[in-house]
């Protein structure tokens, strides 16, 4: 049975290009890539859209039968084995159908990765699981890229947070996975991620085993009026109303930043009250930031008193081109330039704090109208 969707403005998950917003040319360069042998690399910002973004190309590649696509998120692994573990569940079993001569094969297949067959709760069908031989995680790894490469069908598989791969303690990750992602003819990539510094060193910087091995692409905001038209079209579907002025202020505020747009507009949609000017989305806004004010307060516990003093400039300005600036820095008393360097430095590695071309902001939208709210002078 096809699930309805009642509010159109998605904040998790993806049903179809009805309800993604744009991104037409960011999905046929995917596309166009992955089908012509390129692998690729997305990096944004988080909550910018980037995991949409992906299974909307994935919606388009699928179209082709002999094509199997998979979104894999290693944010939470702290290891190799983790990322295997996580690999192999994902796509053991899966490119076959689970035929009892199907799941034999995969028995016969591999030696440290252990197919394991359960039962659908519901249908009954054969489902295949994985357990692992301990200790032969980099066997594990190989036999799925063997597993892979033995397909009939065309795979895409996208990574998202690639960059978690350099916080594992194991020894060449990097080296280990493009010697088996370059061998591959009838496997593309996507290595997505929202370390910008950390992603661009992976795939640009000639020490680097992934050096020039993808074509890059960096995801930005949604335009204003490409939102605009996404946003009328719904709103009217359903005979609401929203005038331009509420859908600007909405997107000023905010910095067109995909989540946070649309938890304004998801909250405008189902909204009793008839929208007539800005007055909503402002009531809208303080709704939200008073829901999660023990979140912020507890952010701004984490932190050292000048670091909070940094994070309270940038928020007042929405956004800094040089907060090491001696005139930003005597503007809201931060001190030395050194102090505001090293809190700068922190904030960023917290992800309390973006650079995104040269200009620093508050990463969390909300977070950030929070303390310019909460704290302006």
């Amino acid at each position: 049975m096809t699930h309805k969707i009642k509010n159109p403005f998605l904040l998790s998950g993806y049903k179809n290009p009805d309800y993604f917003c744009d991104r037409r040319a960011e999905t046929d360069k995917i596309v166009e890539a992955l089908e012509n042998g390129r692998n690729l690399t997305l990096i944004s910002p988080r909550r910018m859209g980037k995991s949409g973004l992906i299974h909307n190309a994935f919606y388009y590649l699928s179209k082709n039968e002999d094509a199997a696509c998979y979104y894999i998120d290693i944010y939470n692994t702290k290891s190799l084995q983790e990322f295997v573990q996580l690999f192999a569940s994902e796509i053991v079993g899966s490119l076959d159908a689970k035929s009892k001569k199907v799941i034999d094969s995969v028995f016969a297949f591999f030696k440290s990765v252990r197919p394991v067959i359960t039962a659908d709760e519901l249908t009954g069908a054969p489902q295949i699981t994985v357990d692992f031989a301990q200790g032969k995680t980099q066997e594990s790894l190989k036999e799925i890229f063997n597993y892979l490469s033995k397909s009939n069908k065309t795979c895409y598989i996208a990574i998202d947070e690639f960059q978690q791969i350099t916080n594992y303690k194991d020894e060449s990750v990097e080296a280990l996975l493009r010697s088996y992602v370059q061998r591959m003819t009838n496997v593309r990539f996507i290595f997505s991620g929202s370390r910008k510094h950390i992603m661009e060193k992976l795939f640009t910087s000639a020490s680097q085993p992934f050096f020039q091995s993808t074509q890059m692409l960096q995801l930005g905001a949604i335009s204003l009026k490409e939102y605009s038209k996404f946003i009328l079209k719904h709103f009217e579907k359903a005979e609401k109303n929203i005038p331009q002025e509420a859908i600007d202020f909405a997107y000023q505020t905010v910095g067109g930043h995909t989540w946070y747009m649309q938890m304004l507009l998801n909250r405008l949609y189902s909204a009793n009250e008839n929208i007539t000017d800005t007055n909503i989305v402002k009531q809208l806004l303080a709704d939200i930031l008073q829901e999660n004010e023990t979140t912020y307060q507890t952010y701004c516990k984490l932190i050292t008193e000048k670091q909070f003093s940094l994070l309270k400039a940038i928020a007042a300005e929405s956004e800094v081109q040089g907060p090491t600036a001696a005139e930003f820095i005597a503007k809201y008393k931060l001190g030395s330039t050194s102090t505001v360097s090293v809190s700068l430095k922190t904030l960023l590695n917290k992800e309390l704090l973006l650079e995104n071309n040269g200009k620093y902001l508050v990463y969390d939208r909300f977070f950030a109208l929070w303390l310019k709210y909460t704290f302006q002078s």
